[in-house]
Protein backbone atom coordinates (compact mmCIF):
# COMPACT_ATOMS: atom_id res chain seq x y z
CA UNK A 1 0.00 0.00 0.00
CA UNK A 2 1.02 3.61 -1.02
CA UNK A 3 0.29 6.97 0.16
CA UNK A 4 -1.85 8.77 -2.71
CA UNK A 5 -1.91 12.49 -3.02
CA UNK A 6 -5.37 13.99 -4.86
CA UNK A 7 -5.77 17.31 -6.96
CA UNK A 8 -8.06 19.70 -5.56
CA UNK A 9 -11.20 21.27 -7.71
CA UNK A 10 -11.72 24.80 -6.94
CA UNK A 11 -15.80 25.26 -7.92
CA UNK A 12 -17.21 28.05 -6.92
CA UNK A 13 -20.01 26.52 -4.45
CA UNK A 14 -17.12 25.02 -2.29
CA UNK A 15 -15.87 25.73 1.11
CA UNK A 16 -13.12 27.78 1.96
CA UNK A 17 -12.65 25.58 5.18
CA UNK A 18 -13.87 22.19 5.36
CA UNK A 19 -11.69 19.95 3.27
CA UNK A 20 -8.71 22.14 4.17
CA UNK A 21 -9.57 21.73 7.85
CA UNK A 22 -10.20 18.12 6.98
CA UNK A 23 -6.88 17.57 5.10
CA UNK A 24 -4.61 19.83 7.39
CA UNK A 25 -4.09 22.24 5.04
CA UNK A 26 -3.92 26.02 5.81
CA UNK A 27 -7.06 28.15 3.80
CA UNK A 28 -6.17 30.23 1.40
CA UNK A 29 -9.26 31.95 0.36
CA UNK A 30 -10.06 29.58 -2.75
CA UNK A 31 -13.47 27.42 -2.19
CA UNK A 32 -12.25 23.83 -2.34
CA UNK A 33 -15.40 22.16 -3.19
CA UNK A 34 -13.38 18.76 -4.20
CA UNK A 35 -10.23 16.33 -3.65
CA UNK A 36 -10.19 13.51 -6.22
CA UNK A 37 -9.24 10.45 -5.55
CA UNK A 38 -8.93 8.31 -8.59
CA UNK A 39 -7.70 7.90 -11.89
CA UNK A 40 -9.80 10.03 -14.09
CA UNK A 41 -7.19 11.47 -16.68
CA UNK A 42 -8.56 15.06 -16.20
CA UNK A 43 -7.31 15.02 -12.53
CA UNK A 44 -5.90 11.78 -11.70
CA UNK A 45 -4.38 11.36 -7.96
CA UNK A 46 -0.84 10.30 -7.80
CA UNK A 47 1.85 8.24 -6.26
CA UNK A 48 5.22 10.32 -5.78
CA UNK A 49 5.18 11.82 -9.09
CA UNK A 50 2.92 9.14 -10.96
CA UNK A 51 -0.32 9.57 -12.18
CA UNK A 52 -2.33 6.62 -10.95
CA UNK A 53 -4.05 6.52 -14.20
CA UNK A 54 -0.72 5.59 -15.60
CA UNK A 55 -0.11 3.08 -12.95
CA UNK A 56 -2.92 1.13 -14.15
CA UNK A 57 -2.22 1.41 -17.74
CA UNK A 58 1.26 0.09 -17.51
CA UNK A 59 -0.02 -2.73 -15.25
CA UNK A 60 -4.33 -3.05 -15.26
CA UNK A 61 -3.88 -6.15 -12.65
CA UNK A 62 -3.49 -3.86 -10.25
CA UNK A 63 -7.64 -3.06 -10.69
CA UNK A 64 -8.42 -6.65 -10.09
CA UNK A 65 -9.06 -9.28 -12.75
CA UNK A 66 -12.97 -9.18 -12.43
CA UNK A 67 -12.92 -5.67 -12.98
CA UNK A 68 -10.58 -6.11 -16.31
CA UNK A 69 -12.97 -8.13 -17.58
CA UNK A 70 -16.04 -6.14 -17.10
CA UNK A 71 -14.79 -3.03 -17.50
CA UNK A 72 -11.33 -3.15 -19.18
CA UNK A 73 -7.87 -1.55 -18.32
CA UNK A 74 -8.95 1.25 -16.15
CA UNK A 75 -9.70 1.99 -12.72
CA UNK A 76 -13.82 1.95 -12.92
CA UNK A 77 -14.67 4.34 -10.08
CA UNK A 78 -13.37 8.05 -8.65
CA UNK A 79 -13.49 9.19 -5.13
CA UNK A 80 -14.11 12.44 -3.56
CA UNK A 81 -13.71 14.72 -1.02
CA UNK A 82 -17.33 17.23 -1.12
CA UNK A 83 -17.47 20.12 0.53
CA UNK A 84 -20.70 22.49 -0.12
CA UNK A 85 -21.10 26.15 0.87
CA UNK A 86 -23.52 26.58 -1.17
CA UNK A 87 -25.77 24.81 -3.49
CA UNK A 88 -24.93 23.22 -6.78
CA UNK A 89 -26.18 23.07 -10.05
CA UNK A 90 -29.49 21.22 -10.75
CA UNK A 91 -28.22 18.05 -12.33
CA UNK A 92 -28.60 14.46 -13.39
CA UNK A 93 -26.17 11.87 -14.96
CA UNK A 94 -26.55 9.62 -17.80
CA UNK A 95 -27.11 6.19 -18.43
CA UNK A 96 -24.26 4.23 -19.85
CA UNK A 97 -25.85 3.73 -23.26
CA UNK A 98 -26.83 7.72 -23.40
CA UNK A 99 -22.95 8.48 -22.58
CA UNK A 100 -21.66 6.18 -25.05
CA UNK A 101 -23.73 7.91 -27.90
CA UNK A 102 -23.56 11.71 -26.47
CA UNK A 103 -20.12 11.10 -26.17
CA UNK A 104 -19.62 9.51 -29.99
CA UNK A 105 -22.21 12.50 -31.41
CA UNK A 106 -19.75 15.31 -29.98
CA UNK A 107 -16.59 13.74 -31.34
CA UNK A 108 -18.08 13.04 -34.31
CA UNK A 109 -18.74 16.74 -34.53
CA UNK A 110 -15.34 17.44 -33.71
CA UNK A 111 -16.49 19.31 -30.47
CA UNK A 112 -13.34 19.68 -27.95
CA UNK A 113 -13.56 17.85 -24.94
CA UNK A 114 -12.53 21.03 -22.96
CA UNK A 115 -15.35 23.09 -24.59
CA UNK A 116 -17.25 24.20 -21.61
CA UNK A 117 -20.69 23.62 -23.76
CA UNK A 118 -19.61 19.94 -24.03
CA UNK A 119 -22.24 17.55 -22.39
CA UNK A 120 -20.48 14.25 -22.75
CA UNK A 121 -16.82 14.93 -21.36
CA UNK A 122 -16.52 10.76 -21.86
CA UNK A 123 -18.49 7.91 -22.39
CA UNK A 124 -19.09 6.63 -18.88
CA UNK A 125 -22.47 6.33 -16.97
CA UNK A 126 -22.34 8.34 -13.28
CA UNK A 127 -23.95 6.81 -10.73
CA UNK A 128 -22.55 7.92 -7.50
CA UNK A 129 -23.17 7.26 -3.76
CA UNK A 130 -22.83 10.58 -1.01
CA UNK A 131 -22.02 9.47 2.48
CA UNK A 132 -22.57 12.27 5.07
CA UNK A 133 -19.31 13.40 7.57
CA UNK A 134 -21.73 15.71 9.60
CA UNK A 135 -25.27 17.59 8.54
CA UNK A 136 -26.18 17.32 5.08
CA UNK A 137 -28.91 18.79 2.98
CA UNK A 138 -29.36 18.27 -0.69
CA UNK A 139 -32.38 17.70 -3.11
CA UNK A 140 -33.53 14.34 -4.10
CA UNK A 141 -35.74 13.51 -7.46
CA UNK A 142 -39.16 14.88 -7.60
CA UNK A 143 -41.54 15.07 -5.06
CA UNK A 144 -45.30 14.16 -5.28
CA UNK A 145 -46.99 16.67 -7.47
CA UNK A 146 -49.88 17.31 -5.63
CA UNK A 147 -48.05 18.59 -2.80
CA UNK A 148 -45.83 20.82 -4.76
CA UNK A 149 -49.07 21.90 -6.18
CA UNK A 150 -50.36 22.84 -2.82
CA UNK A 151 -47.20 24.22 -1.31
CA UNK A 152 -47.05 26.83 -4.61
CA UNK A 153 -50.65 27.65 -4.52
CA UNK A 154 -50.46 29.29 -0.62
CA UNK A 155 -47.98 31.16 -2.06
CA UNK A 156 -50.89 33.22 -3.50
CA UNK A 157 -49.01 34.07 -7.31
CA UNK A 158 -51.70 33.84 -9.62
CA UNK A 159 -48.90 33.76 -12.86
CA UNK A 160 -47.38 30.67 -11.02
CA UNK A 161 -50.38 29.03 -11.01
CA UNK A 162 -51.25 28.49 -14.53
CA UNK A 163 -47.74 27.49 -15.10
CA UNK A 164 -47.94 24.61 -12.82
CA UNK A 165 -51.33 23.72 -13.04
CA UNK A 166 -50.46 20.18 -14.54
CA UNK A 167 -48.96 19.13 -11.82
CA UNK A 168 -52.60 18.60 -10.39
CA UNK A 169 -53.34 16.37 -13.66
CA UNK A 170 -53.74 12.42 -13.67
CA UNK A 171 -50.24 10.67 -14.21
CA UNK A 172 -47.61 12.17 -12.17
CA UNK A 173 -44.26 12.26 -14.13
CA UNK A 174 -45.70 13.68 -17.58
CA UNK A 175 -47.05 16.78 -15.56
CA UNK A 176 -43.78 17.08 -13.53
CA UNK A 177 -42.06 16.93 -17.01
CA UNK A 178 -44.19 20.00 -18.42
CA UNK A 179 -44.33 21.80 -15.26
CA UNK A 180 -40.02 21.29 -15.70
CA UNK A 181 -39.68 22.34 -18.50
CA UNK A 182 -42.23 25.41 -17.85
CA UNK A 183 -39.98 26.81 -15.43
CA UNK A 184 -36.44 25.95 -16.94
CA UNK A 185 -37.21 28.03 -19.83
CA UNK A 186 -38.82 31.44 -18.07
CA UNK A 187 -36.67 34.16 -20.09
CA UNK A 188 -36.45 37.80 -19.77
CA UNK A 189 -39.32 39.70 -17.85
CA UNK A 190 -40.61 35.88 -16.58
CA UNK A 191 -37.82 35.67 -14.44
CA UNK A 192 -38.54 38.03 -11.91
CA UNK A 193 -41.39 35.43 -11.23
CA UNK A 194 -37.72 34.00 -9.07
CA UNK A 195 -37.89 37.10 -7.04
CA UNK A 196 -41.68 37.33 -6.64
CA UNK A 197 -41.58 33.67 -5.09
CA UNK A 198 -38.39 34.10 -2.85
CA UNK A 199 -40.78 37.06 -1.31
CA UNK A 200 -43.82 34.87 -0.84
CA UNK A 201 -42.24 31.99 0.48
CA UNK A 202 -40.32 34.18 3.50
CA UNK A 203 -43.67 34.45 5.04
CA UNK A 204 -43.38 30.81 5.80
CA UNK A 205 -39.81 30.03 6.29
CA UNK A 206 -40.45 29.56 10.00
CA UNK A 207 -43.12 26.85 9.62
CA UNK A 208 -42.15 23.61 11.64
CA UNK A 209 -43.82 21.88 9.07
CA UNK A 210 -42.82 20.24 5.32
CA UNK A 211 -44.64 24.15 3.74
CA UNK A 212 -42.18 25.64 5.73
CA UNK A 213 -39.31 23.75 4.40
CA UNK A 214 -40.52 24.15 0.78
CA UNK A 215 -40.37 27.78 1.91
CA UNK A 216 -37.01 27.43 3.13
CA UNK A 217 -35.89 26.08 -0.17
CA UNK A 218 -37.15 28.41 -2.20
CA UNK A 219 -35.66 31.86 -0.26
CA UNK A 220 -32.20 29.90 0.00
CA UNK A 221 -31.91 28.87 -4.01
CA UNK A 222 -33.24 32.54 -5.00
CA UNK A 223 -30.66 33.93 -2.48
CA UNK A 224 -27.94 32.23 -3.82
CA UNK A 225 -29.08 32.27 -7.38
CA UNK A 226 -30.68 35.52 -7.94
CA UNK A 227 -33.63 35.10 -10.69
CA UNK A 228 -32.55 31.88 -12.42
CA UNK A 229 -35.63 30.07 -13.27
CA UNK A 230 -33.46 26.82 -11.66
CA UNK A 231 -35.10 27.93 -8.49
CA UNK A 232 -38.53 27.20 -9.36
CA UNK A 233 -37.77 24.22 -10.96
CA UNK A 234 -35.86 23.33 -7.77
CA UNK A 235 -38.93 23.63 -6.32
CA UNK A 236 -40.60 20.43 -7.49
CA UNK A 237 -38.08 18.23 -6.10
CA UNK A 238 -37.65 16.43 -2.17
CA UNK A 239 -35.37 18.04 0.57
CA UNK A 240 -33.31 15.46 2.59
CA UNK A 241 -31.24 15.66 5.59
CA UNK A 242 -28.86 13.68 6.15
CA UNK A 243 -26.32 13.11 9.60
CA UNK A 244 -22.77 11.65 9.72
CA UNK A 245 -22.64 8.14 8.73
CA UNK A 246 -26.28 8.23 6.04
CA UNK A 247 -25.72 8.14 2.30
CA UNK A 248 -27.63 8.22 -0.86
CA UNK A 249 -27.27 6.30 -3.96
CA UNK A 250 -27.83 8.47 -7.14
CA UNK A 251 -28.78 6.18 -10.09
CA UNK A 252 -28.60 7.81 -13.53
CA UNK A 253 -31.75 10.28 -14.37
CA UNK A 254 -32.14 11.04 -10.91
CA UNK A 255 -32.38 15.17 -10.70
CA UNK A 256 -30.29 16.61 -7.73
CA UNK A 257 -28.39 19.26 -6.15
CA UNK A 258 -26.45 19.29 -2.94
CA UNK A 259 -27.01 22.61 -0.97
CA UNK A 260 -24.23 22.22 1.90
CA UNK A 261 -22.03 19.81 4.11
CA UNK A 262 -19.30 17.86 4.14
CA UNK A 263 -19.41 13.93 2.52
CA UNK A 264 -17.14 10.99 1.12
CA UNK A 265 -18.55 10.20 -2.71
CA UNK A 266 -17.89 7.30 -4.74
CA UNK A 267 -18.75 6.75 -8.45
CA UNK A 268 -17.94 5.94 -11.75
CA UNK A 269 -15.17 7.02 -13.25
CA UNK A 270 -17.08 9.81 -15.18
CA UNK A 271 -17.19 13.37 -15.38
CA UNK A 272 -20.53 13.55 -17.52
CA UNK A 273 -22.82 16.20 -15.54
CA UNK A 274 -25.84 17.54 -17.40
CA UNK A 275 -27.31 20.91 -15.73
CA UNK A 276 -30.64 22.91 -15.73
CA UNK A 277 -29.98 25.55 -13.70
CA UNK A 278 -28.84 26.93 -10.53
CA UNK A 279 -24.61 27.17 -12.12
CA UNK A 280 -22.94 29.84 -14.39
CA UNK A 281 -21.78 26.71 -16.40
CA UNK A 282 -23.10 24.84 -19.34
CA UNK A 283 -26.91 24.30 -19.29
CA UNK A 284 -28.45 22.48 -21.64
CA UNK A 285 -32.34 21.74 -20.91
CA UNK A 286 -33.05 19.52 -23.90
CA UNK A 287 -30.53 17.28 -23.38
CA UNK A 288 -31.19 16.93 -19.27
CA UNK A 289 -34.45 15.89 -20.51
CA UNK A 290 -33.55 13.11 -22.27
CA UNK A 291 -32.14 11.50 -19.64
CA UNK A 292 -34.42 12.73 -16.79
CA UNK A 293 -36.63 9.78 -14.83
CA UNK A 294 -39.85 12.48 -13.96
CA UNK A 295 -41.09 10.03 -11.85
CA UNK A 296 -41.72 11.00 -8.20
CA UNK A 297 -40.08 9.32 -5.41
CA UNK A 298 -39.26 9.17 -1.83
CA UNK A 299 -36.27 9.91 -0.76
CA UNK A 300 -34.13 6.41 0.52
CA UNK A 301 -31.03 6.94 2.86
CA UNK A 302 -29.11 3.89 2.18
CA UNK A 303 -28.50 2.08 5.81
CA UNK A 304 -25.21 0.78 5.97
CA UNK A 305 -24.88 -2.98 6.75
CA UNK A 306 -22.72 -3.93 9.71
CA UNK A 307 -20.19 -7.07 7.21
CA UNK A 308 -18.15 -7.71 10.74
CA UNK A 309 -17.65 -5.49 13.64
CA UNK A 310 -16.09 -2.10 12.38
CA UNK A 311 -16.72 -2.86 9.24
CA UNK A 312 -19.77 -1.26 7.11
CA UNK A 313 -20.76 -1.65 3.42
CA UNK A 314 -23.10 0.90 1.76
CA UNK A 315 -24.93 -1.46 -0.90
CA UNK A 316 -26.11 -0.21 -4.01
CA UNK A 317 -26.75 -1.77 -7.79
CA UNK A 318 -24.10 0.02 -9.00
CA UNK A 319 -21.14 -2.42 -10.63
CA UNK A 320 -18.61 0.11 -10.88
CA UNK A 321 -18.49 0.43 -7.34
CA UNK A 322 -18.60 -0.31 -3.75
CA UNK A 323 -18.06 1.53 -0.56
CA UNK A 324 -17.12 0.65 2.78
CA UNK A 325 -16.92 2.63 6.23
CA UNK A 326 -14.20 1.23 8.45
CA UNK A 327 -14.00 2.04 12.56
CA UNK A 328 -10.76 1.15 13.45
CA UNK A 329 -10.70 0.73 17.15
CA UNK A 330 -9.32 -3.18 16.68
CA UNK A 331 -7.16 -4.57 13.88
CA UNK A 332 -9.35 -4.67 10.69
CA UNK A 333 -8.57 -6.29 7.44
CA UNK A 334 -9.20 -3.99 4.59
CA UNK A 335 -11.87 -5.58 2.60
CA UNK A 336 -11.98 -6.37 -1.34
CA UNK A 337 -8.31 -7.51 -1.31
CA UNK A 338 -9.03 -8.98 -5.11
CA UNK A 339 -9.40 -5.24 -5.66
CA UNK A 340 -7.86 -1.99 -5.92
CA UNK A 341 -8.68 -0.07 -3.14
CA UNK A 342 -8.71 3.72 -2.76
CA UNK A 343 -8.37 4.95 1.28
CA UNK A 344 -9.49 7.99 2.50
CA UNK A 345 -8.68 8.64 6.64
CA UNK A 346 -11.54 10.68 7.79
CA UNK A 347 -10.97 10.84 11.72
CA UNK A 348 -8.11 9.66 13.71
CA UNK A 349 -5.24 7.64 12.97
CA UNK A 350 -4.09 4.23 11.20
CA UNK A 351 -1.26 2.07 10.39
CA UNK A 352 -0.56 -0.53 7.81
CA UNK A 353 3.23 -1.96 8.48
CA UNK A 354 5.16 1.33 8.03
CA UNK A 355 2.74 3.23 6.67
CA UNK A 356 1.05 5.51 9.29
CA UNK A 357 -1.66 7.73 7.51
CA UNK A 358 -3.12 10.58 9.26
CA UNK A 359 -6.76 12.72 9.10
CA UNK A 360 -7.22 13.68 5.31
CA UNK A 361 -4.68 10.96 3.82
CA UNK A 362 -5.18 8.78 1.54
CA UNK A 363 -3.74 5.02 0.32
CA UNK A 364 -3.26 3.02 -3.03
CA UNK A 365 -3.45 -0.91 -1.94
CA UNK A 366 -3.14 -3.04 -5.29
CA UNK A 367 -5.14 -5.84 -6.29
CA UNK A 368 -4.01 -9.01 -4.26
CA UNK A 369 -2.34 -7.07 -1.32
CA UNK A 370 -3.94 -8.13 2.16
CA UNK A 371 -4.03 -4.80 4.31
CA UNK A 372 -4.77 -4.83 8.01
CA UNK A 373 -5.18 -1.54 9.76
CA UNK A 374 -4.46 -1.03 13.16
CA UNK A 375 -5.39 2.47 15.29
CA UNK A 376 -2.78 5.18 15.68
CA UNK A 377 -2.42 7.96 17.86
CA UNK A 378 -3.35 9.00 20.99
CA UNK A 379 -6.69 7.38 21.25
CA UNK A 380 -5.71 4.40 18.83
CA UNK A 381 -8.94 5.26 16.74
CA UNK A 382 -9.38 5.88 13.14
CA UNK A 383 -12.35 6.65 10.67
CA UNK A 384 -11.42 4.90 6.89
CA UNK A 385 -13.53 5.12 3.96
CA UNK A 386 -12.85 2.30 1.19
CA UNK A 387 -13.32 2.16 -2.16
CA UNK A 388 -12.97 -0.73 -4.97
CA UNK A 389 -15.01 -1.97 -7.79
CA UNK A 390 -18.08 -3.36 -7.28
CA UNK A 391 -17.91 -6.53 -9.70
CA UNK A 392 -18.65 -9.56 -7.46
CA UNK A 393 -17.40 -8.17 -4.27
CA UNK A 394 -16.01 -10.41 -1.68
CA UNK A 395 -13.24 -10.32 0.72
Amino acid sequence: MERLTGPVQHYAWGSTTAIPDLVGAVPDGQPWAELWLGAHPSAPARIGDTGLDALVAADPGIVGTASVDRFGPRLPYLMKLLAAARPLSLQAHPSRARAESGFAAEEAAGVPRDDAERNYRDDWPKPEVLCALGDFEALYGFADPSMVADHLARLGISELDALVEPLRRPGGAEGIRTVFLRLCRLDGPERDLVERVAAAAADGVGEPTPYGLFCRTAVELAEAYPRDPGVLAALLMNRMSLRAGEAIYLPAGNLHAYLRGLGVEIMANSDNVLRGGLTAKHVDVDELTEVLDFSPVRPRVVVPQEEEPGVFVHPTPAPEFRLWRLEVSHPIAVPATPYGRILVVTSGAVRAGDLVLEQGQSAWAPAGEAVTLIGEGQDGQGQVFVGAPGVHPDR
